[in-house]
């Protein structure tokens, strides 16, 4: 071989390894390319799975939010099956969020869960309307009972204002007609009697007292036989004579004395007397008249020596 046709020789292995070189380095190229197109478009996988289990979370967790807000109404549904799918469909969520967030797997895996998991979250969303749309029901037929219930209580108010009107007004009525049926009387007077029997102006020689009075008709009295006492008060506050005791205003009341007299509804004339034992002093007397229970009139005297 001579000189020339061994340089074109090796001048066609350089040109040929030229060629190799630059067919590896563009198919090395190529793969690095592919390498690299096929990491981002993972990394792009990766980044929108995570995004959806950070949506699916969010939304699961207002869920929640939103079932606890109204956890408190539970009583009103508390043997309700929608608390139990509730709970159920929950459990369900949370163990596919926690085999999501360990899940090593491919990112076809981890988009089947996402699917699974999206698919349960919808059921989720359904009970919680429904329990929602049940406790507003509730609420409102809790609302009408109440409302129900305060005007009841209101008009118990109005009927038991109306009865103690009537009970104040029935006692005043009772109290109006004792106060009509109760005796009165007129033109009291008193006076001292000696020994003889005759008044006597000076006191310190009496030996009896004596008042007199008139008994006032009264159509809406009771009738028939009374008894009416005469209480005689000295200036230092003895009561004097001996008479029977009679009830006054829930106590035992000693009298100076009492006479038994018929009334008849009519005007009646009384007059009722009092032994003296002991030596009067003047001054003013206090003389008292009661019957039926009930004060029928009081007035002083001066007495003088």
């Amino acid at each position: 071989m001579n000189k020339n046709q061994k340089i074109i020789l090796w001048g066609a292995v350089g040109v040929f390894a030229v060629m190799v070189g630059m067919m590896v380095l563009l198919l090395t190229r190529n793969t690095q390319q592919t390498d690299a197109a096929n990491e981002a478009m993972a990394r792009a996988d990766s980044l929108a799975l995570a995004n959806d289990r950070l949506q699916l979370t969010n939304e699961f967790n207002q869920l929640n939010a939103d079932f606890s807000q109204y956890e408190d109404q539970q009583v009103y549904l508390k043997n309700d099956s929608l608390v139990q799918q509730y709970n159920q469909a929950r459990m369900k969520v949370e163990g596919l969020l926690r085999d999501l967030n360990a899940e090593k797997a491919s990112n076809t895996k981890n988009r089947a869960r996402i699917k699974q998991l999206e698919a349960e979250i919808a059921s989720l969303k359904k009970i919680v309307r429904h329990y929602l749309e049940e406790i507003k029901r509730l609420g409102e037929e809790n609302e009408g009972l109440k409302k129900e219930i305060q005007e009841v209580n209101q008009r118990n108010e109005q009927l038991t204002s109306r009865a103690d009107n009537a009970e104040r007004d029935n006692a005043a009525l009772s109290q109006e007609v004792a106060k009509a049926k109760k005796l009165s009387i007129s033109g009291l007077s008193f006076a001292a009697y000696n020994k003889k029997g005759k008044a006597e102006k000076k006191i310190n020689k009496a030996t009896s007292l004596g008042a007199s009075f008139t008994i006032n008709p009264n159509a809406t009295a009771a009738a028939g036989m009374k008894t009416v006492y005469l209480r005689v008060v000295s200036p230092d506050g003895t009561v004097l004579g001996s008479g029977p005791s009679f009830s006054y205003d829930g106590a035992s009341i000693q009298s100076s004395g009492a006479k038994q007299v018929e009334y008849d509804n009519g005007e009646v004339h009384v007059t009722i007397y009092c032994q003296v034992n002991t030596t009067l002093t003047p001054g003013d007397y206090r003389v008292e008249i009661f019957c039926d229970g009930n004060r029928l009139g009081s007035r002083s005297f001066n007495m003088s020596k």
